[in-house]
């Protein structure tokens, strides 16, 4: 008797229950007719087929509806209009590198003339772009270095990956980015990096490219999201029944449920984004992707006033409901809708000099084209047993190169998951530099403070990284 469950969670099929069986020979004869039907010579019927892939369990890859089929995106990038809508500074320039682990890549480059600098890799968040480094990309390049900048797996320009929201969630996950970036670093090159920095989602993968290949990423920097380490494997288990309950299983109940049972009913935004429905939410937003835009970046910026975060306490729904809705959301709400009663004024918008109208019509442009699944793929993959199991592979390994931290002091990215920055600073990041957390800034830190941030990133770079990386 085996069991599979179908990649949204939606079904948890038990094969060898009547309700089971019935539904994988349903599935297996849809398979007989989308497959073998338009070969009438072939000598498999069709009752031996249905038995025998229901049986085999055929059914997990059948029962999903035809969307679920590969959505690869195959944009032609030249018939594009020009990248960043004018406004990518002189000595930025734009291109696409083909076949990179299965890609078209998209990215920004600076200081490429002359050949042979030592060389940066910076990995952006969501919802951004490799635009979203504009600002830090030219004093890099002045310190010396070619600096790199993709348009990570799904995410704007590049090409090559699968959009569709049942489709596989493998090419998302950690491990396969580090390949992406791998293939980025030795397409042009190099056998290692001085430095690969990530900002939110980017991150994540700049700190799993450190632990995983230190040899090729000699540094990292991690912004705004703090890196935990990876998942652990259960340890002294072996003469207990289970294992120790988590801390948030000591009530009986997941932090899901107890958010959803808070008056009024919250639910932690990630969960949010690993929904169905969360792409058109956003992309098809009521006030419009432009306005969406905006208010996204204005709440979660230090331009939004109440933006005052601090540590929490406990993994608990009342710790974690003290956080802003659009980190722990109302639960009965969208994320274009938690984010349209805060929308900057017209004044505001004016004033706001980080990102002006015609560069944040560069995020809408992309955006309004590609939909958010590429980036909300990533999130899915952060709850996807499988995936994790897969990092438990490196559970209890650190960080030994290089590191430092960098994100605005009005982030509350810092701090969402509790404990994950004294976790990181204290036990996961052996060689940590510097924690700096910047006046003036809330998530957007390298657009919002670009000049502080690139301060702080050449100042580690000069001091700590290694330079001789080219072949």
């Amino acid at each position: 008797m085996g069991k599979w469950r179908d990649r949204t969670g939606a079904l948890d099929i038990q094969r060898g229950t009547p309700f089971g069986d019935e539904i994988a020979a349903k599935s297996a004869e849809r398979v007989w007719r989308l497959i073998m039907r338009p070969h009438p010579e072939s000598e498999l019927s069709r009752r031996n087929f249905v038995l025998t892939a229901a049986a085999a369990g055929l059914a997990s890859f059948a029962i999903r509806p035809r969307s679920s089929l590969a959505a690869i995106v195959r944009t032609d990038v030249a018939s594009l209009p020009a990248y960043g809508n004018g406004t990518l500074p002189s000595g930025i320039r734009s291109r696409t590198v083909s076949d990179l682990n299965g890609l078209d890549v998209h990215l920004l480059e600076s200081g490429f003339d002359p050949a042979g600098r030592p060389a940066v890799l910076l990995l952006h968040g969501f919802p951004e772009l490799a635009y979203s480094w504009r600002k830090v990309m030219l004093p890099l390049a002045a310190a010396g270095y070619h600096v790199m900048d993709p348009d990570r797996r799904g995410f704007g320009r590049t090409t090559g990956w699968d959009d569709a929201y049942d489709g596989d969630l493998d090419p998302f996950g950690s491990l396969n980015q580090v390949r992406d970036a791998l293939a980025l670093v030795s397409a042009f090159g190099y056998r290692s990096v001085s430095a690969v920095v990530g900002h939110d989602l980017g991150s994540r993968i700049a700190a799993w490219c450190s632990l995983i290949r230190p040899d090729v990423f000699r540094s990292v920097v991690m912004m705004s999201a703090p890196f935990p380490g990876p998942p652990t494997l259960p340890f002294n288990s072996a003469d207990h029944t289970k294992p120790n309950a988590s801390a948030e299983m000591s009530s009986g109940k997941t932090i899901d449920e107890q958010l959803a049972a808070l008056d009024p009913p919250r639910k932690y935004y990630q969960r949010y984004y690993t929904t169905r429905a969360a792409n058109a939410d956003m992309q098809n937003a009521p006030q419009g992707l432009h306005a969406f835009l905006r208010a996204y970046y204005h709440v979660k910026s230090a331009d939004w006033k109440q933006n005052n975060p601090f540590p929490l306490k406990a993994n608990t729904a009342e710790e974690r409901a003290k956080m802003p809705t659009y980190y722990v959301m109302d639960l009965d709400k969208g994320m274009a809708e938690t984010v349209a009663s805060q929308m900057p004024s017209a004044s505001e918008i004016a004033a706001c000099k980080w990102l002006t109208e015609d560069e944040l019509r560069v995020y809408a442009a992309e955006y309004a084209r590609t939909g958010f699944q590429g980036g909300l793929q990533v999130y899915r993959t952060y709850f996807d047993s499988k995936l994790i199991a897969e990092l438990r592979l490196f559970s209890d390994r650190t960080i030994d190169v290089p590191s430092c931290f960098i994100a605005g002091k009005s982030d509350w990215g810092v701090y969402q998951t509790p404990g994950a920055l004294e976790t990181m600073r204290s036990r996961v990041c052996t060689e940590m530099r510097g924690v700096h957390l910047i006046e003036g800034a809330g998530h957007w830190v390298q657009q919002e403070q670009p000049e502080r941030v690139s301060e702080l990133l050449v100042q580690f770079l000069k001091e700590h990284a290694s330079r001789d990386d080219k072949t």
